[in-house]
């Protein structure tokens, strides 16, 4: 999907504002060289004071306090050093130029300081921010819906971002569990932008559309009001906006009723992978459907939830392409089935986290691609677990513990099963 989703990276105004940025972190060091060389060749007689003063000054403006008080460091030292090769020591020249690099140095470390002190306060204001937003935009999954227990894990390749273009969400509805698991086109705030989009019309939709693949049209339709919305701001803001009929979404709404099988529309999307046994198999589409926002390309568009068994004991993985496509040095992608083959049985969040460890492992830390996983496990209609939705019995009444009556149901059906059958 990459070749799909993600343009190829290009040099552009942020390529070129970094090389300049780091051009102008040269700049002291370079004063500092030209200083060394004036002053240890035959044109020392040349007044060197200003450039060695200036070293920490222009430190402080791209450095931290660090790389400004190592500037401080090797302008003094310099001072020193050709003081002592020239034997100008005694002159009050040498001493007005230690002076004035002291106070510079000592001005310029404080100036640094304080500009970091306000650059971190305003990164961890931002930073709460994005949290806040993730958690009504990306909440994590409840542990335990209907029969099923879940976990989900994102994360962001974007260094210092919380929240990107991926997005999954699961709901408990009066169908059964419903979850969704998609992936924006492009990165930034528009990509958060049609993500929010998706999944608003998704938590609408999944409470009152009994068709799963309504459920789906809603998000799409979604996705073209959004697009519809942006291409006018940008109009109205003078831009071009070619980009806006390239945003797609792929998209993947699963469902996991009563019965044992889960139901899958499949918009583009990566398939989900089911662990049964130790064995892990794709749940590829028999009829590939276009992403959300691609419906006008493809003629005949029609879709039907696809039935796959999902019994206790089965595990569903949902996830974003950034899993499958992690590369490591030798650009090998991630072999995430036989990951998960691998993992030793376990709770759903532990099972994500050693599969985190084990794409960090693959790519060395280095995400090329946003990462979103949510596991499902199908439990035991057998085993005892009480369902969220159960009603407790009024206080004082005879079966006030839900699992008291459990265990009597039980028993009944065990007698049940164990009784002989009359005889014919």
């Amino acid at each position: 999907m990459r070749s799909l989703r993600r343009p190829l990276p290009r040099r552009g105004a942020s390529g070129h504002s970094r090389f300049l940025f780091a051009l102008a972190q040269c700049v002291p060091f370079a004063l500092a060289l030209i200083v060394v060389g004036i002053e240890f060749s035959p044109a020392h007689f040349l007044y060197t004071g200003p450039l060695l003063t200036a070293t920490p000054a222009l430190a402080a403006v791209t450095m931290g306090p660090k790389g400004t008080l190592a500037a401080a460091g090797l302008a003094l030292a310099i001072s020193v050093a050709t003081a002592t090769h020239n034997q100008a020591w005694g002159t009050q020249q040498v001493y007005t130029n230690l002076t004035a690099i002291l106070l510079v140095s000592l001005a310029s470390v404080m100036t640094s300081s304080a500009a970091h002190t306000r650059r971190q306060s305003e990164l961890d204001q931002v930073r709460r921010i994005a949290a806040a937003a993730q958690r009504v935009l990306l909440r994590p999954v409840p542990a335990r819906l209907g029969p099923v227990r879940m976990a989900s894990m994102y994360l962001a390749a974007e260094t210092g971002a919380q929240i990107g273009g991926d997005l999954y969400e699961a709901v408990q509805t009066r169908y059964g569990v419903r979850m969704i698991v998609g992936d924006v086109r492009g990165k930034g705030l528009p990509a958060v932008r049609l993500a929010a989009a998706v999944l608003g019309a998704f938590r609408e939709a999944v409470h009152y559309e009994a068709d799963l693949v309504e459920v789906m049209n809603h998000c799409a339709a979604a996705l073209q009001r959004e697009r519809a919305v942006s291409a006018l701001s940008d109009r109205g803001a003078g831009s071009v906006g070619a980009d806006q009929v390239e945003d797609f979404v792929t998209a993947l709404v699963a469902q996991v009723p009563d019965l044992a099988t889960v139901q899958v529309v499949n918009r583009g999307h990566p398939p989900p992978l089911m662990l049964r046994e130790g064995e892990v198999r794709a749940l590829t589409p028999a009829s590939p459907l276009p992403p959300l926002g691609l419906e006008e390309f493809v003629t005949g568009l029609r879709a039907e939830p696809e039935n796959y068994p999902f019994t206790s004991g089965d595990r569903l993985l949902l996830h974003t392409d950034g899993v499958i496509e992690a590369r490591n040095r030798d650009n090998d992608f991630f072999a995430l089935p036989q990951a998960m083959a691998s993992v030793h049985d376990c709770a759903p969040s532990e099972f994500l986290e050693q599969l985190h460890q084990a794409l960090i492992r693959h790519t060395e830390g280095s995400l090329a691609d946003d990462v979103a996983m949510v596991l499902v496990d199908r439990l035991d209609e057998e085993s005892g677990d009480v369902p969220h939705h159960t009603v407790a019995q009024p206080a004082g009444s005879p079966e006030v513990s839900s699992g008291s009556g459990t265990s009597r149901n039980r028993t009944a059906r065990a007698a049940m099963s164990s009784s002989s059958p009359p005889p014919l």
